[in-house]
């Protein structure tokens, strides 16, 4: 069989990852040249690909070991060799691309293919489990079309999870190419429910600053809804088919060569394919496609897949097929920010104010302080200066927000027009780095098309050069950012807090929207939400404005819940005074970064019991967003003979904050009931 490249070579050549040769995968009986299938390391996911009348596909789903080999209590390995049957989530999808010169949708002829192994082992304290042992069989699929230009085809599949993605040699004389689209396709099966969020149209919303997916997500939604817009779906969309399973979908791996993408609406048989940006987005300037030279790479599609939603939760796909980009010019650390704008709004944004969101900071031990749009006019470059250095005396460090603002939307929060320029970006950045700033908050972009990816790129890359942090609000999905940009730390891309400040629609919905994140938008990147609202009355007085419906437990809970090693906070100086003492206490020890996560019980929307672990701490949270009291029973072995177990409830009735011993049996059992829209959390 011919090979474009050996897979060592290739890898080497296009990645930089490491892979060793490995024997070829099992082929089903009667399997050719047309016909491939991949497993796991663990041989309990499976992808088969197929090549039918020169179009390629694929399928996808998890290998169920038979009940006998279970009671006959036969070794999983060896059961997964044999007693198994295949379970599959997605039914034939179509793969491809079409390019300013050719097609490689139809046509298609194979012309080599090479098995291999992926090994990687990374630490990475930005997301949800800080060391990663990464195991993957691969599998590289050579193609030409009939105008013989060639197309390889690169999956990875690894234990529960998918990645595939295209490369693109030079072709001839050829040596760059326009993506125009991909045919890239999910197919589900009839009965399938989504938990998914729609695309919005460009440039409408306030201040004509969509898309930047903030919409409200469906809930156990019909497979071939339309979308609210009609532009499809964000990433990340998770698919339930019942009793066989769920599948996450997403991408990872956008830099500046390539747009973001997104999903299409279903066609009426459950076909969802890739959909790149709309013509009106970034105020209608740049290409919908990709640019590329050649040879080039695509991001990668990725697939989870589990008979429950553990893996879906626990998954570590985003990073594990990226890699860094660039070193780091300082150690970067996490912090706990203080937040004057959540509550107080625009009007906090002086110098008075600022000072006291400081000095709260300082009584929190927190490490640092957001100061919100309007700085420039409020404030000014002088009193920022004099706030700078009385963060340096109390021990914070700053972090300052900007408008992203070129010419892609009207906003008129400063600082503008700071951020679009690569002179004027610099010059600024070098005044944060003089004046001891810790990083920056950019807000209000203009969708994902590559120019846009090419904006976040490059700030990103500025901003390592002067040793500061970089957070992104009114924005796309963060794909695979944590690992290949070292400075990035998070982004907004969801209906955050400011939402429910701004309507009491979200905050009739909070509990349902925290017991949903988990398991879509913050499970595959950081999520800049800025929650944890202690206050009832969200306004500075307390005494208007709209009501916070969840429990105050239910409000620590997200702390934990929510994953991002930057939290921006809620807590304003009045809860010091207002909350009883051990809530204070708690938002005081909290972490924001986290060395292992375990999904536990829960489903989208309606609850959810999530355990993460800091150092030797574990924090377990049991949230509930039903209109019922919820009694359940969990097994913790992470509390096994342990004492000193604390749990925090919110009583009986759901509105009495409890700090009380915890006491589990000697199977590491214990049973909590939680009442509607409130938590508990168990820590040691």
């Amino acid at each position: 069989m011919k090979h474009i490249l050996p897979i060592a070579a290739f890898v080497a050549a296009t990645c930089s990852l490491p892979v060793q040769a490995s024997p070829a995968s099992p082929q089903p009986a009667g399997a050719s040249q047309s016909h491939f299938r991949v497993l796991s390391p663990d041989r309990l996911t499976f992808l088969e690909i197929q090549l039918t009348g020169g179009r390629l596909t694929y399928t996808a789903g998890y290998r169920q070991v038979r009940q006998a080999a279970v009671a006959a209590g036969k070794n999983a390995k060896k059961a997964a060799s044999r007693d198994t049957v295949d379970v599959p989530l997605l039914e034939r999808s179509p793969l491809g691309l079409t390019a300013d010169f050719t097609d490689w949708t139809q046509g298609l002829v194979v012309t080599g293919h090479q098995d291999g192994t992926r090994s990687d082992h990374y630490t990475l304290r930005k997301i949800k489990q800080s060391e990663v042992d990464y195991q993957a069989n691969t599998f590289r699929l050579d193609l030409q079309n009939e105008q013989k230009h060639s197309l390889s085809v690169e999956f990875q599949v690894s234990n529960s999870n998918i990645a595939f993605r295209y490369h693109l040699p030079q072709q001839g004389e050829r040596a760059a190419v326009v993506i125009k689209s991909e045919a890239t396709g999910f197919d589900f099966p009839a009965g399938t429910t989504t938990f998914i969020c729609p695309q919005s149209d460009p440039m409408i919303g306030w201040k004509r600053t969509k898309p930047s997916y903030e919409e409200e997500y469906t809930l156990d939604g019909a497979l071939t809804a339309p979308s609210r817009y009609g532009h499809g779906w964000t990433f990340p969309c998770l698919f339930h088919e019942g009793d066989r399973g769920w599948v996450l979908v997403s991408e990872t791996g956008v830099t500046s060569d390539f747009c973001a993408s997104h999903l299409s609406d279903a066609t009426p048989s459950g076909l969802f394919t890739i959909a790149f940006p709309m013509e009106g987005e970034n105020n209608g300037f740049g290409s919908t496609g990709a640019q590329m030279g050649l040879p080039a790479t695509t991001p990668w599609r990725t697939l989870t897949l589990g008979r429950t939603l553990q893996p879906i939760v626990e998954t570590t796909v985003t990073w594990d097929v990226v890699e860094q980009l660039y070193e780091p010019v300082v150690p970067y650390t996490t912090a706990r920010n203080t937040w004057s704008w959540i509550v107080w709004q625009d009007p906090s944004i002086n110098y008075a104010d600022q000072v006291t969101f400081i000095n709260l900071a300082a009584d929190l031990g927190w490490e640092g302080c957001l100061i919100d749009g309007g700085w420039l006019t409020n404030i000014g470059r002088e009193g920022m200066e004099k706030l700078f250095a009385y963060c340096k005396q109390k021990g914070v460090r700053p972090w300052v927000w900007y408008n992203s603002n070129g010419g892609w939307n009207d906003a008129p929060q400063c600082a503008k027009q700071c951020m679009h320029n690569p002179i004027v970006r610099k010059r600024e950045m070098a005044w944060l780095l003089e004046h001891g700033v810790q990083g920056i908050k950019v807000d209000f972009f203009a969708g994902d098309k590559q120019e846009t990816m090419r904006l976040y790129e490059s700030i990103l890359s500025d901003a390592n050069d002067y040793g500061l942090q970089v957070i992104f609000h009114g924005c796309t999905l963060p794909r695979g950012w944590e690992r290949m940009y070292p400075n990035y730390v998070s982004s907004e891309a969801v209906l955050a807090s400011e939402n429910l400040i701004f309507n009491q629609h979200f905050c009739d919905l909070e509990a349902q929207n925290a017991c949903l994140h988990p398991f879509v938008r913050n499970t595959v990147g950081a999520m800049e939400f800025g929650g944890t609202l202690l206050q009832r009355r969200l306004n500075r007085e307390a005494n208007g404005g709209t009501t916070r419906r969840t429990s105050d437990i239910f409000e620590l809970a997200t702390a934990v819940a929510f994953q991002s090693c930057v939290q921006n906070f809620a807590l304003t100086p009045r809860d010091l005074e207002a909350q009883p003492k051990f809530e204070i206490d708690f938002m005081r020890q909290v972490p924001t970064t986290w060395d292992e996560t375990r999904f536990i019980d829960g489903y989208p929307g309606r609850y959810l019991v999530l355990a993460r672990r800091h150092g030797t701490e574990w924090f377990v949270v049991a949230m509930n967003a039903e209109q019922q009291a919820k009694t359940l029973t969990l097994q913790l072995p992470m509390f096994k003979a342990q004492t000193g177990l604390v749990c925090l409830s919110d009583g009986d009735d759901g509105r009495t904050p409890t700090q009380a011993p915890l006491r589990v049996d000697k199977k590491s059992c214990v049973t909590i009931t939680v009442q509607p829209q409130c938590a508990v959390i168990l820590m040691n």
